[in-house]
């Protein structure tokens, strides 16, 4: 029984993963990563859908799915509005390693909150104690932005290529769909 219900977890964060990441993939075809006003709402927006779509497909049995396309596009939406930025797809601008630490835990902590609040109005009415993928969503956004913008800065000078940048979102899109894979299984269930 344990065994059973350990490879089911496994198999649903590996999933979410995959749908959050590869989601993250297709949206570089419409968004050029780059600095905070690089990056306009139309393109955060296309960027949410491309991520919340395959999310949907994941959770469509346990939620109204349509609701969390929609919340999750209107909070990326709202981040690049507000002057957050589209933080999954922007890189800091600063080349030290404090600040980047700061800004990624400050950024990625109002960003996944947004996100995570978002988030919850779709899932509120089917899932019990659903008020905590708030905190799940900011807490997990705070861990993981810090994370890649550290390993794009430190590929970045190794390499001199911007491509490091990109693989340290990257990064940060793999530590947040872990982190919350981990916790939507754990709600979901």
């Amino acid at each position: 029984m344990f065994f059973t219900s350990t490879k089911t977890q496994f198999s649903f964060i590996f999933q979410w993963a995959i749908a959050t990441v590869g989601g993250f993939l297709v949206s570089l075809c419409w968004i050029e990563v780059g600095e905070k006003p690089d990056v306009g709402v139309a393109q955060a927006s296309l960027g949410g859908l491309a991520i919340a779509f395959p999310q949907s497909l994941l959770i469509r049995h346990h939620i109204l799915s349509g609701r969390w396309v929609l919340a999750t596009l209107l909070a990326w939406a709202t981040i690049t509005a507000l002057g957050v930025g589209a933080v999954g797809w922007i890189v800091p601008n600063t080349q030290t390693f404090s600040l980047r630490l700061i800004w990624g835990t400050t950024f990625g902590a109002v960003g996944g909150f947004i996100i995570g609040l978002a988030q919850w109005t779709a899932i509120r009415k089917s899932v019990a104690s659903s008020w905590r993928w708030i905190f799940i969503s900011a807490v997990s956004w705070a861990i993981a932005v810090p994370i890649g913008a550290i390993v794009g800065i430190v590929l970045l000078r190794l390499t001199r290529l911007f491509l490091g940048e990109v693989v340290g979102l990257a990064i940060s899109w793999i530590f947040v769909a872990i982190f919350t894979g981990i916790n939507a299984y754990r709600l979901l269930r």
